[in-house]
């Protein structure tokens, strides 16, 4: 995946590595010269001079091939505002920003962004949901991130066809909310049965998530 990453202090180096050690492409572009100086001496990846709100300086660091968008500055505006560029100009599919003031969380979320953050790991887990688990798609993100509701498309060869939910046997992390089998919802009890091409909906911290195809048995 390829993300660009505004903001190169701190938050945006531990993330940048974070991407590499996932083996995702970032590129960082960073406002303060001294800062792209050490970042270029630490990183091997392409580490740009200049401003994130700058339509110009996005173009620069090839904006149009982005997967992911991530805002990791100091300042809330400038991640708005970058993070309004990306989705509205450029139609980066994927908009992260990290929130300084929580305060400010509701206007940013009803002006567009895709994820409010401010956990490194939490945003590499949030990236990582659509790439590397094709088979779960998050639907909401609550609490600033903490939980998750996800919907699991079960393969029309399912493995463990027919087993019941009490047999399955997910940890406390994860609550089945419902099962939606050819177009009829099902509210889950503990008899209720997993079949093959039921769409579930779980609720699940979002650091577990990852681990929600090992539990559920997915080959994917």
């Amino acid at each position: 995946m390829n993300v660009l990453i505004i903001g190169g202090g701190k938050v945006g180096y531990y993330l940048a590595c974070a991407l590499i050690e996932h083996e995702h492409t970032p590129t960082i572009i960073e406002l303060s010269k001294t800062s792209c100086e050490e970042l270029a001496n630490a990183l091997d990846i392409p580490i740009l001079h200049g401003d994130g709100t700058k339509i110009e300086h996005l173009k620069t660091a090839k904006i149009e091939q982005m997967d992911s968008f991530i805002s990791v500055t100091g300042k809330d505006e400038d991640n708005l505002i970058s993070c309004q560029l990306a989705k509205n100009v450029f139609h980066v599919p994927k908009t992260i920003a990290r929130v300084n003031n929580p305060k400010n969380s509701a206007i940013m979320k009803q002006l567009g962004i895709d994820l409010l953050i401010n956990s490194t790991d939490r945003i590499v887990n949030l990236l990582e949901q659509e790439v590397d688990i094709s088979a779960i798609k998050e639907l909401a993100s609550l609490n600033m991130g903490e939980s998750t509701i996800a919907e699991i498309q079960i393969p029309d060869a399912y493995r463990l066809n027919g087993i019941s939910l009490a047999d399955l046997r997910l940890p406390h992390d994860y609550i089945v909310i419902s099962v939606i089998r050819n177009s009829r919802t099902i509210i889950p009890r503990g008899d209720t049965k997993i079949l093959n091409g039921d769409k579930i909906l779980v609720l699940s911290l979002t650091d577990a998530l990852h681990d929600l195809a090992e539990y559920l048995k997915l080959e994917l």
